[in-house]
């Protein structure tokens, strides 16, 4: 077994692992409300909100987080036409997915990897909100592995294109 395959062989594991803890259907449910958390609206909606209502960084939040998506979308894509990672629905026939994902593969996680950008740049800006940030992003991910539609390294990937996405806006609009 080669070292992909160990990875994978690990992956499996850690993901079936997760869907067999006590109350995983309940965990599901739970996890779908925090899923939809992740969709995208609540990320536009804060930063205008910031750029309207704040005006120490509100507008630099909003420009660095647009030019993070901006590079974080098409890479996604890219990564995840090219990589066609089959969802762990369907390549594990035991297990379920909770929810109908939007597309056919899983690596990476683009939920993860929007959470990830958000977070970056709001840490950045706003570092009283660091732990509770991440606390999100991190829930926003696991929650995508506890509806069956990650594996745990799809999460790890998407976690850092979005991080490496925030950090390359940080630096080209000059703030790190």
């Amino acid at each position: 077994m080669n070292s992909l395959q160990k990875l994978s062989h690990l992956d499996t594991l850690a993901f079936s692992w997760c869907l067999q803890l006590p109350k995983a259907r309940l965990i599901a449910k739970i996890s779908r409300q925090i899923s939809r958390l992740g969709d995208g609206f609540l990320y536009l909606a804060v930063g205008v909100l910031l750029a309207l209502f704040e005006p120490v960084d509100g507008s630099a939040f909003l420009t660095v987080g647009l030019l993070a998506f901006a590079f974080e979308l098409p890479l996604y894509l890219i990564l995840k036409r090219t990589i066609k990672r089959d969802r762990p629905f369907v390549v594990l026939q035991a297990h379920q997915a909770f929810i109908q994902p939007a597309d056919r593969f899983s690596f990476p996680s683009g939920h993860a990897s929007a959470a990830f950008v958000f977070v970056t740049v709001l840490a950045f800006f706003y570092p009283a909100l660091l732990v509770l940030g991440y606390l999100f992003a991190v829930l926003v991910g696991a929650a995508r592995i506890m509806l069956g539609v990650h594996f745990p390294a799809d999460i790890l990937a998407g976690a850092l294109l979005g991080s490496g996405c925030a950090v390359l806006a940080l630096r080209l609009c000059g703030y790190a």
